[in-house]
This record gives C-alpha cells, sequence and structure tokens, in this order.
C-alpha cells in the first residue's frame, strides 16, 4: 500500500540514519533550500505473498509461499497464511531466482551519456531480471579517485532503481589515489585495472604501478586481460602480409587467444606474489582455462575469473551475420572457446556469469571496422540468453543461480544479497519457462536502441522483477520508480 508522510528533515539528519532508511528519503533534499523543509515523500510499503512458486535457490527447486514484507524477504514456508494486508500474486507454474548481481557493466555516465546514461541502463537491467550492478570506471573523466567516485554514486543515488556500486579505476598515474579505497572496502566493490588497451589514460602498463597496487591493494582487484603488445603485432603482421583489415571476421585475429593468455598469466602471477584477491574478468578462449581451478569452494578462492553471456553465446563464425555488432573486447573467439567455456562453466573453474553491457550508438557501429567502437548492449537481456541455454539443455537452472546471483554475491561479500532467504533483501525474479519474448525496437529499452537480438524470440519471458521488495517490473512494463540502494560489502575493517 502507498501512502503520503509529512517529515520535516534536514542534512544532518538524514546522513545519521541507516543506509535502508535513507533509501527512502531520496526526494527530501529541494535544489536550492538547505534549511528545513516540508515535504511530501512517497514511501514503497506493498507487502506482497508469491503464492504456489518453484523457489530456485542455493542448488534446489523447492515449491513455497514467499512472503515479502519491509523489503525483505519475510517468510519462505510451503504455505503462508497472515492477518495484514498483502497483495497475492499467483506464482502456480513460476520459477522465482534471486535478482542477478551483474558485476561487469558500462553504463557510460558521466561524459558518454549519448551512448547511455545510468538510469536508462538500470532500467533495462531491471527489465531483464538484474537488480544490483557493478559498473566500470572508463567514462569522462575517468572515474580515478574518491571525488568521482562518489559523483557517480550520487547520480545513481537520484536516477537508478536498481542497485549499484561502482568501480575505481586505476591508470599509471593514481597509484595513491586508487588505494585510497582500502579505507572505503565496505562501501565500494573494488579496483579495475585494464591489463591491455583501453579507452583514455586506463591502460595500465607500468610494472611499478601493477606492483605497488597487487601488494597493497585490500579488496579486490578485477582485471580486464590483454596483453596491448600482442594485439599491436598482430595487426601489424596483417598490415605487413596486404590484408584489408575492413571487418570485424578479423577481429579474433588481431585480439586473439595468445594476448588474452599472456595477460591473464602475468595477473595470476602478481596475485599469487602478493596473495592478492583477484577477479578476472570476461575470460573467452580454451586457454586460459588451465590457470583456474575447481579444487576449492568459491569462499576459498583468492583467483577467480567470470565468463560473458556473449561468449557463451556467439562464435567467430557470427561475425559473417552481424559485423561490428558483436566486436567486443576481448573478441568473440572461435567456436572451440565457446564450448571449452561451458564446460568450464559447469565443472566450476568458471566462478560468476555477467553480461559486459557495453553500448554504443548505431552510427558508431556502422564505422569501418577499425574505427567502430568495441562493446555490444546486453544487460536486458543477458538472462533470456542463459534461460534459452537451459531450454537447449546446456545448463540448469540451479547452475544459473548459483553462477549469477550466488557467485557474485560471495565473490564480492554483497551484503543481504544474491539468495532467497528470510531477512535479505527482497530482490528477486518471477520467470515464465513456457512463455516467449519477442525482441524488438518497441521492446528494447537501452539508449542507444538496438540490440543483437532484434528480430530474435527468447523462449521464456520475464514475468516480474522485484527490488528490495517493490515490483519495478511487470509483464513488460516498468511500474513503479522506487530507486535502488548502494550495495553494502560485508568485509572485515
Amino acid at each position: 500500500m502507498y501512502f503520503f508522510c509529512f517529515a520535516f528533515v534536514n542534512r544532518a539528519k538524514v546522513n545519521t540514519l541507516p543506509k535502508q532508511d535513507v533509501s527512502f528519503l531520496l526526494m527530501i533534499r529541494t535544489h536550492r533550500k538547505t534549511s528545513l523543509h516540508l515535504e511530501t515523500i512517497k514511501l514503497a510499503m506493498k507487502n506482497y505473498i508469491i503464492r504456489n512458486v518453484n523457489v530456485v535457490n542455493e542448488g534446489t527447486i523447492t515449491r513455497k509461499d514467499v512472503y515479502i514484507k519491509d523489503q525483505r524477504f519475510h517468510k519462505i514456508e510451503d504455505q503462508i497464511a497472515v492477518k495484514e494486508s498483502v497483495e497475492d500474486v499467483n506464482g502456480e507454474g513460476l520459477f522465482l531466482i534471486p535478482g542477478l548481481i551483474d558485476d561487469q557493466v558500462h553504463f557510460r555516465e558521466p561524459g558518454l551519456t549519448h551512448k547511455a546514461t545510468i538510469e536508462t541502463e538500470a532500467r533495462a537491467a531491471v527489465a531483464g531480471g538484474v537488480t544490483s550492478f557493478m559498473e566500470m570506471p572508463n567514462v569522462i573523466p575517468p572515474t580515478l579517485n574518491l571525488e568521482r567516485l562518489e559523483e557517480k554514486f550520487q547520480i545513481a543515488r537520484h536516477t537508478s532503481i536498481a542497485n549499484h556500486s561502482f568501480f575505481m579505476g586505476v591508470s599509471n598515474e593514481n597509484m595513491e589515489d586508487a588505494l585510497q579505497i582500502n579505507k572505503h572496502k565496505k562501501d565500494i566493490c573494488g579496483l579495475k585495472i585494464f591489463m591491455g588497451s583501453s579507452t583514455g589514460n586506463m591502460l595500465v602498463d607500468n610494472i611499478v604501478t601493477l606492483e605497488r597496487v597487487f601488494a597493497d591493494s585490500e579488496v579486490l582487484i578485477a582485471t580486464h586481460c590483454e596483453k596491448e603488445q600482442v594485439v599491436r603485432d598482430n595487426l601489424e603482421k596483417l598490415k605487413a602480409q596486404n590484408i584489408t583489415i575492413d571487418h570485424a571476421r578479423l577481429h579474433p585475429v588481431i585480439r586473439d587467444v595468445e594476448a588474452c593468455y599472456e595477460s591473464s598469466i602475468g595477473a595470476i602471477q602478481l596475485a599469487k606474489k602478493h596473495n592478492t584477491r583477484l577477479h578476472i574478468l570476461h575470460i573467452s578462449t580454451e586457454r586460459e582455462l588451465q590457470l583456474f581451478t575447481n579444487l576449492f569452494p568459491l569462499k576459498d578462492k583468492r583467483i577467480t575469473a567470470e565468463v560473458c553471456v556473449h561468449h557463451l553465446y556467439f562464435t567467430a563464425d557470427d561475425y559473417e551475420r552481424f559485423g561490428n555488432l558483436i566486436k567486443c573486447n576481448p573478441a568473440i573467439k572461435a567456436p572451440e572457446n565457446k564450448e571449452a567455456l561451458w564446460k568450464a562453466l559447469l565443472d566450476d573453474r568458471l566462478d560468476i556469469i555477467a553480461t559486459d553491457h557495453a553500448p554504443h550508438t548505431w552510427e558508431e557501429k556502422q564505422k569501418p571496422y577499425l574505427e567502430a567502437p568495441a562493446g555490444l548492449p546486453l544487460v536486458q537481456h543477458g538472462l533470456l540468453m542463459l534461460l534459452e541455454g537451459y531450454k537447449e539443455g546446456r545448463i540448469s537452472l540451479e547452475k544459473i543461480v548459483e553462477k549469477a546471483c550466488h557467485a557474485p554475491a560471495e565473490c564480492f561479500d554483497v551484503k543481504e544479497r544474491g539468495y532467497i532467504r528470510e531477512g535479505y533483501f527482497a530482490d528477486c525474479v518471477l520467470i515464465d519457462l513456457e512463455k516467449t519474448t519477442s525482441v524488438s525496437k518497441e521492446t528494447i529499452l537501452y539508449k542507444c536502441g538496438w540490440s543483437p537480438f532484434e528480430g530474435h524470440t527468447f523462449p521464456t519471458s520475464i514475468e516480474k522483477t522485484f527490488v528490495n521488495g517493490n515490483i519495478l517490473f511487470d509483464k513488460g512494463k516498468q511500474v513503479d520508480d522506487v530507486k535502488g540502494m548502494r550495495l553494502v560489502f560485508d568485509r572485515e575493517d
């Protein structure tokens, strides 16, 4: 039930409130006044019971009633009867999974808002069942100090309907700024290092910088691993052979297996030397898989690895059809790599599934191959891609939930999210495995307005998405505008 309350609130009082209460007060501050003011605050207080739903959680599928009250999972039982006012949601024949936690997205704000904004892409994320995201620092200006990081948190606080965190970036020149994150380990998801070519000044190839950051970081370091010199050498070899470099089919030749492997092994050697908590993003090659283990449970790993949905879905054979639309870094490679990635995901050498959502405008993607930017929009359709894999018999629902929901929460120590557990925040997704979803211009929510899946029909659908107990997406439409929360990390000081 929605209700309106009136309150006198000032900045000092807001800052003393618990974070979950502060999230209700986002509408309090005005543009100009700093004195006490009278405001109408809309509080989302509707509670729900999802009846007779198949709950996919912690390796099992069980039929339950799920009671969502005051933003959290209040009860999860076979049958729930309550006296207070609640709204019943019919879960008969449907499946309830935790909200996905996407540990790698590029929402382009600030500085690149012609491509995307935190607001637009968060809406697309929630429509795709992603209730929490961790966003990357390669924006303009890049997120290389705490001040710029806080600016992004403030944008998200006022515009993102999804829960959120942001990585601090590392450059060759910002060691001291980057390591300030050690004082904020409960409030920031981690450090991001581009150990390969990147935009602006974010390529980190100074060994002194790398040694210092790997030695002194007390939080997780996430890396993009492609060796820049190998990429340059491959490009020069093609030119020397008088090969016309005019199509994305050459992308996996230029950004090849060796470039990924050499960079990944370098990062792992640094991490082992300094006992660093290392997380290597978007593994794309069969060869790299020998660098990771399944001999330990995730909670005991110091080195973890992520695979992205597009590397599980596309292969180099698809460049002829999609061209620059699937140009991304690291490149989508030959089919044997895709098959090896699936195998490693299922046997736990790969720990997390993410999207690496990276939108560009249609016009930018139509440029000649070497000028077209790398990256593609995926966050609205990543879960549907995985569910298509389920329909094809590649992966179980339990494994999807483990890798896209539980594992990101464990890997990053996200507090009270990633599971359907009593007392946890009620981030969850209701899915229909028998209803289809067609992708068209009208249904695409990315600001860039396109998707490589336009015209494709997925064999399943996302019926509802709950964020902090609020239904924000329902049967193809956004139904509320309650803002998400800043993620909190359960780490020792």
